[in-house]
């Protein structure tokens, strides 16, 4: 009995063995190769993906305006505000930076609290949006980076470690200049709006560089959630009341010297 058991846990032991190596095998070679990108622009992203195979899935025609451009034409007011929004020590860190996130958020929530409270809105849920989609989960760019390119949006464990690994792949193998260039070019800015120049053109009539430090925070105030608690069609208070905040908070970040 006992060696009939043995056997059994033998069997059962090789099996999950097998199974987890085929596992790291795979992860292994479906790994994304991120030191492209120091050359190479995205063709497309995850999530852009995603977003035409919901309207897809509606029945409306997948709509994607976006344009290029490097770092240099984005104005750095814009560079600014989505620093001061979602990653303020983006040039100090290297990756990963909860606490810094954390802080920013309730710094930036007690202001817009008694901002609501000053323009005579007492109802909480009006100024105040879900907590999930404005902190990312306390990502900072890079991590927010790693997932739109390359992931899904689901929330697994497994998920948070392939984010977390890529992650520090593109912490090493690309500058921070490139990192944010990336980013300012395929972050979501509306239905079918990726990218800074495309923001910049569809709100403002105006390229991305000439965009004002009044413009840029209001672009910035939208990227938690463009296109529904930060959407300026539904929730304009939102919007600008978050861009008030990110206007005070802009001057005093570092953006990377290119």
């Amino acid at each position: 009995m006992w060696r009939v058991t043995w056997n059994i846990f033998k069997k059962g032991t090789l099996v999950l063995l097998a199974l987890f190596t085929l596992f790291v095998l795979y992860e292994v070679f479906t790994f994304p190769r991120v030191s492209d990108l120091q050359t190479r622009n995205p063709e497309t992203t995850s999530m852009i993906e995603t977003r035409m195979k919901e309207a897809r899935d509606e029945g409306r025609e997948p709509r994607r305006v976006q344009q290029w451009v490097p770092l240099s034409r984005i104005s750095v007011n814009l560079q600014r505000a989505v620093l001061a929004g979602e990653d303020t020590n983006f040039v100090a860190h290297h990756g990963f930076d909860y606490e810094a996130i954390q802080k920013a958020w309730e710094a930036g929530q007690k202001q817009a609290e008694q901002e609501a409270k000053q323009e005579g809105d007492e109802d909480p849920s009006d100024w105040m949006p879900d907590l999930s989609k404005f902190r990312r989960g306390g990502s900072t760019i890079s991590q927010q980076l790693a997932k739109n390119l390359y992931l899904s949006s689901e929330r697994t464990a497994a998920r948070k470690v392939k984010e977390a690994a890529i992650t520090y792949f593109l912490e090493r193998s690309l500058s921070k200049c490139r990192i944010l260039e990336i980013y300012l070019n395929v972050i979501e800015w509306g239905d079918g709006i990726y990218g800074a120049e495309a923001a910049a053109q569809t709100y403002f009539h105006k390229p991305a560089a000439n965009l004002t430090p009044q413009e840029a925070a209001y672009l910035a105030a939208m990227i938690p959630s463009p296109l529904n608690v930060f959407n300026p069609q539904k929730n304009p208070r939102r919007v600008q009341r978050r861009q008030r905040v990110l206007l005070r908070g802009m001057n005093s970040v570092r953006i990377p010297q290119c």
